[in-house]
């Protein structure tokens, strides 16, 4: 098996954790790291992964790694707050001849409903660098597209789909994501997440991904935002909360079909587990989370927990399934021709040479 060479950019907490099971992973070869932070400039990546020296350096020196011979760049910047930047960065690597899989820019998940200047100028640097782009989502993207889609595949009829994240918001390491939608705000204060369209933007692409998969049209989405008010102040892991502000959030958007809401990306917030007791709550776990529930024939109900092979925290297992997610998609989409895909263009992806290499030290 040729192992496929890769540049990982960005080694932010998707993207270190990705490092670190990429360095002795058989089907890839870790080719460059590109980073950010003056700190880690020049730093041996294993070393900064955790992990014995790999005799490789990290770099902030784009253009100089960007040359260097590999088939793909695996993209963790910045959350999409940073646009601006990430496009700059996806388009000087496809137009390096380097094929992209990313988890930041979620607007891609779907290309079909992402915002024409973001689509037009990704497929701009496709076919200008003949490279291919795949964004596996965020929030994390699979649990609003391959989990129901293959679940899908196992029915006769769906009247509904229901997809939730639940999600242990105070350890969260990206605090300022949670609090820019409304998270720990006060209830007196406007929200991001009730600007009309807003959710539709940022998460209908996987709802219509799933109504493209059915065959189905939706005729309009129905956007909730909810915050529950905390009667008293909350230190969590990662801050604190005072009475009367959001202690937790719901952001629930449905799809229409035939008059009524039929298909629904669902996410739970709660800072502790405890709190917004008549909210659903996940069953497998006190915090985390994915769950898919089908109604139709037959009636489907999965709830998928992901944590740490260490710790057992459910951030460090969502997100780095999140990121290699999007890594395992890489044997398609260096085959593939140039251009942007989606999940619906991927075959089945099932984790080529996952089982060949030695675990991580802890």
């Amino acid at each position: 098996m040729d192992r496929i060479r890769v540049i990982v950019w960005g080694t932010g907490f998707v993207g270190l954790s990705v490092l670190r099971n990429l360095i002795t992973h058989p089907a890839y070869e870790v080719a460059g790291v590109l980073v950010n932070d003056p700190a880690k400039d020049g730093r041996d990546v294993g070393a900064l992964a955790g992990l014995p020296e790999a005799g490789l350096t990290a770099s902030r020196d784009a253009e100089e790694v960007l040359s260097r011979p590999a088939d793909a760049v695996c993209y963790f910047g910045p959350s999409a707050l940073h646009m601006e930047t990430n496009l700059a960065n996806l388009t000087r690597a496809l137009r390096a001849g380097k094929n992209v899989v990313e988890t930041t820019v979620g607007a891609l998940q779907n290309p079909e409903r992402a915002p024409d200047v973001i689509r037009d100028t990704i497929e701009a640097a496709c076919q200008d660098g003949g490279t291919t782009f795949f964004s596996g989502g965020i929030d994390p993207g699979f649990g609003n597209d391959l989990l129901p889609l293959t679940l899908l595949g196992l029915c006769g009829r769906v009247d509904r789909v229901h997809t939730t994240e639940f999600l242990d918001a105070g350890s969260y390491p990206d605090q300022a994501s949670l609090a820019s939608m409304g998270l720990c705000s006060s209830l007196g204060d406007p929200a991001l997440l009730d600007t009309p369209g807003l959710m539709t933007s940022i998460w209908g692409g996987p709802l219509y991904m799933i109504a493209k998969a059915l065959g189905v049209e939706v005729s309009e989405t129905v956007e909730i935002y909810e915050r529950w008010a905390t009667p008293s102040a909350i230190d969590f892991e990662r801050g604190r909360v005072e009475a009367g502000c959001a202690a937790a959030h719901r952001i629930k958007l449905s799809g229409v079909v035939d008059g009524e809401e039929r298909i629904v990306i669902d996410h739970i917030h709660r800072v502790v587990p405890d709190i917004a007791p008549d909210w659903p709550r996940p069953a497998s776990d006190p915090a985390h989370a994915n769950r898919v529930e089908i109604t139709g024939s037959p009636n489907i109900a999965q709830e998928t927990v992901l944590a740490d092979e260490f710790t057992g925290d459910g951030n460090a297992g969502g997100c780095l399934a999140t990121g290699m997610r999007a890594v395992n998609a890489l044997p398609p989409v260096v085959a593939a021709a140039p251009g942007i895909l989606s999940t619906l263009d991927l075959p089945m992806i099932a984790g080529t040479g996952g089982m060949g290499h030695a675990k991580a030290l802890a």
